[in-house]
């Protein structure tokens, strides 16, 4: 089987440390690197992060450290779900390897230059590195196949009433990722909002005895926690927003999507962030998003769950 080649960019993060589980465990991917945005907590502590994550399942590729805040504005972190580490709840191992010398953006570059097929971005956090990265380095922009990305909404924010977080957390370098001419897969809120995890699921996880099954079910542990009292229309499930940029990529027909035209809102006073989606082709323009609308949560589930399997 030829694994597809891809650069993931997160913020770990509860569901960005279950979606490098899923990214490794499924044997799917030719992961190429790592790079790390500021986000869900600070940069230092995102790196750590993923650095403890890659540890724990034995994935051993190159990692960049990228932008300590966004593009224009002061950088907010959602400790309020994620804690004071970013992945409060589990005891994870200590880590030993470092991140590379230079910055997400460079190495990007560097993998770029020297890739024989195209390469798949996956972000999911804020997408401050995958625009500096665009600005800095326009003329590789054509090595790159897709990005499949977590962040905004059709119909909904969790930020404000119309704005997602990675996209609320860095308007701008959204709204040039958005525009860039590249293919695009939003995985918003839309769908991730229906892509749950319920107990009886975080014991199965647990029920597996390894590492990664154990940290996981930690990991959505404390995640539900947040969930459970904030969003009681889930009925106590919790959103495992960030696997589904992966997912989609291995088996996209567990997804309902829709083809829009979208762009990314960066002066409004009420809409900051909030991704425009002429769901109803009133602008009659050319669509540039793939829009992820729905999700089979049972399939969904089991493709974590036996990524988790495989994982030590």
């Amino acid at each position: 089987m030829n694994k597809i080649p891809i650069i993931i960019d997160c913020d770990p993060g509860h569901d960005d440390a279950l979606m490098l589980m899923l990214a490794f465990g499924s044997g799917m991917f030719d992961v190429k690197a790592v790079t790390i945005s500021a986000g869900n907590q600070t940069q230092e502590k995102t790196l750590a992060n993923a650095l403890k994550i890659l540890t724990l399942i034995g994935a051993n590729v190159p990692v960049y450290h990228g932008a300590e805040k966004p593009m224009f504005r002061d950088l907010e972190i959602a400790d309020y779900v994620h804690g004071e580490t970013g992945l409060d709840g589990p005891s994870l191992p200590a880590y030993t390897t470092k991140a590379e010398p230079i910055t997400a953006s460079e190495g990007i570059a560097n993998i770029l230059i020297n890739a024989t097929e195209k390469i798949t971005i996956v972000p999911t956090g804020p997408l401050t590195n995958i625009a500096v990265f665009l600005l800095a380095y326009p003329h590789l922009k054509d090595k790159i196949e897709r990005i499949s990305l977590m962040g905004g909404g059709v119909f909904r924010g969790n930020m404000t009433p119309s704005a997602e977080f990675n996209i609320y957390a860095d308007p701008e370098a959204a709204a040039i990722v958005f525009s860039c001419g590249l293919p695009i897969t939003m995985c918003g809120l839309d769908v991730t909002h229906k892509a749950l995890v319920f107990q009886k699921d975080i014991d199965l996880f647990r029920s597996l005895g390894n590492k990664s099954g154990n940290a996981a079910a930690d990991l959505m542990d404390f995640f539900s926690i947040y969930y459970r009292k904030n969003r009681l229309e889930l009925e106590g499930g919790a959103a495992l927003h960030d696997p589904c940029a992966i997912a989609w990529l291995i088996n996209p027909g567990i997804f309902k999507t829709k083809p829009c035209y979208v762009e990314v809102e960066t002066k409004g006073e009420l809409t900051r962030g909030k991704t425009v989606v002429d769901f109803y082709n009133v602008l009659h323009k050319e669509p540039n998003v793939l829009v992820a609308l729905d999700i089979d949560r049972e399939e969904y589930i089991n493709m974590i769950y036996n990524a988790v399997k495989n994982l030590p």
